[in-house]
């Protein structure tokens, strides 16, 4: 660790952030680059979509008066503010942008503060001649670095639909995700777990979200208030960020004073995290974890991955369940929202099969649930990874516990988890379409051959390559980009066909085919194998 033996320059509590910055963005070189591209992509790539499918000046018109009397579209992507291409992809895209940037954002944050203590790591940094704010600097300073690239693809890319419009949406988007990541930087001196913090800042990403959906659904989003007070001003979306990001307004009359109210909030967050940084010691937390009973109640190496990957599953699940029923609800509306227009009835089509308009739609959007299941996944087996390289796998297996055994008790909750959330979507959308519960739960449930791909996936670069484990995330990340763009774009069938996503039977309206479905199941039982096998024979990371 001599690396970060570096000499104070200016102020003695950050001597060393420069080192500290470099080594976050290399540890980060594939994630960041990831999630960027995934975020930036599905924003440059959606006027050239809406151009197609809403050309002409009546098909605009029709599509806002669809949003105006559709309280379930509008609680999804919010009220329209003006029908240019901008200010539609503004709409459509902007609160999944900043969502996505402030799930990126608080990643790194955690990963470089939190997750360092956690593991032992940070107290041999401190140790060298490192200042005491510098580890949460460079933390904070990376999340900021990925938010300005960010910033910049998307302010490039949108130029040509309007120069102010784009630098508005950009700034817009960054500034929501440093919001979230100095909330991260709080709550990661709040807890003494890195997986604690990466959920409660989560929960608050969650609830951010409920509270714009809540207060948009009940608001006015037509044009005859796109430039004054009425769609997404009610007092629920102002208590959200997003809500914030939805009232700047890009392409349609900017307001530029809200990005002093991102900044503002940036600002004291960041203030209040330096201020806990600076009042605790190194490992501990505010809110210390509560001590275990006197003897032991984990019985095996399942129940302790029960224990550690319960309350991740406990949210996923929940989160799965509350969006089954907002698509669920969706339904009904399909078909209206989409009326004449065949570029939209293409592309929902394409994404879920030829049958009815009702049934492709549901097959859609039961699709996009199953992509996000492919997250979900791959973060539970990478838990895997993580006890090994902190250390905390090694006691387990000084004892009489195997490795494949060790292995197993979280691979069953990853999987067995991917299902679970998967019905419990299907559950949801049962209760919000209030229809077809048999049919919609079993397209809910053939998503998974294809989620189990991806985590085997996951599972073979954990066990043969563990070097290079975190690409699983970049493996999930261009899956959810083809799944996501790829028929928007109208890309060929061949470039679809690399997901395992898009050899599934579109159900429900489609006809079931078993042959997809056990090859991907064997292919997932064959990675899984394969990695448990190079597992075995590896040496354990230290």
């Amino acid at each position: 660790m001599t690396m970060f033996a570096v000499r104070p320059g200016g102020s003695r509590h950050l001597a060393g952030t420069g080192t500290l910055l470099r080594f976050a963005l290399r540890r980060d070189r594939l994630m960041i680059p990831v999630w960027i591209a995934v975020n930036a992509l599905m924003v440059l790539s959606m006027p050239g979509t809406l151009e197609g499918l809403y050309g002409t000046p009546a098909e605009r018109a029709d599509l806002i008066r669809q949003v105006e009397t559709n309280s379930s579209l509008r609680a999804m992507v919010g009220p329209v503010f003006g029908d240019s291409l901008g200010a539609l992809t503004a709409w459509r895209v902007g609160v999944y942008a900043g969502a996505l940037a402030a799930v990126m954002s608080l990643l790194v944050v955690v990963r470089h503060t939190r997750d360092e203590e956690e593991s032992g790591r940070q107290e041999l940094v401190a140790s060298g001649m490192v200042g005491r704010r510098a580890s949460l600097t460079a933390a904070l300073l990376a999340a900021a670095v990925a938010n300005g690239v960010l910033a910049l693809l998307v302010t490039a890319g949108l130029a040509g639909q309007g120069t102010t419009g784009a630098l508005a949406l950009g700034l817009g988007i960054a500034a929501v995700g440093m919001v979230f990541a100095t909330m991260a930087a709080i709550v990661a001196q709040l807890t003494e777990s890195a997986r604690l913090a990466r959920g409660l800042t989560a929960a608050v990403l969650a609830a951010a979200f409920v509270l714009r959906a809540a207060g948009d659904s009940g608001t006015d989003g037509g044009t005859s208030q796109a430039f004054g007070t009425g769609g997404g001003s009610s007092v629920p979306t102002w208590l959200s960020p997003l809500g914030w990001l939805e009232n700047l307004r890009p392409y349609a009359h900017e307001r530029w004073w809200v990005l002093a109210l991102l900044a503002g909030a940036v600002a004291l967050q960041g203030g209040a995290a330096y201020a806990l940084a600076s009042r605790r010691d190194l490992g501990m937390s505010f809110l210390p974890t509560r001590p275990g009973p006197a003897s032991g109640r984990l019985g095996s190496a399942g129940a302790l991955a029960w224990r550690l990957q319960r309350g991740a599953m406990l949210g996923w699940s929940i989160g799965f369940f509350l969006a089954g029923v907002v698509y669920g609800g969706m339904t009904e509306g399909a078909a209206d929202l989409v009326g004449d227009n065949e570029g939209a009835r293409r592309i929902i089509e394409r994404m879920g099969g030829q049958s009815g308009l009702t049934d492709a739609f549901l097959a859609s959007m039961i699709g996009m649930l199953g992509l996000v299941a492919a997250l979900y996944i791959v973060s539970s087996v990478l838990r895997l990874h993580g006890e090994e390289t902190s250390g905390r796998a090694e006691p387990v297996l000084g004892h009489a516990v195997g490795r494949l055994r060790w292995a197993t008790g979280h691979l069953v909750i990853a999987f067995g988890g991917a299902a679970l959330i998967m019905l419990l979507a299907g559950l949801g959308f049962a209760v919000g379409y209030g229809r077809e519960t048999g049919p919609i739960l079993g397209a809910c449930l053939v998503q998974l051959p294809a989620v189990w791909v991806v985590g085997g996936v996951a599972v073979l670069l954990h066990g043969a390559l563990p070097r290079a484990a975190m690409a699983a995330w970049g493996v999930a990340g261009a899956v959810l980009l083809i799944g996501w763009v790829g028929p928007a774009l109208d890309v060929p069938q061949v470039v679809l066909d690399v997901s395992p996503f898009g050899h599934l039977p579109k159900l429900p309206g489609g006809s079931m085919e078993w042959g997809p479905v056990s090859v991907l199941t064997g292919a997932a039982v064959v990675l899984v194998a394969a990695g448990l096998a190079g597992l075995r024979r590896r040496d354990m990371s230290t």
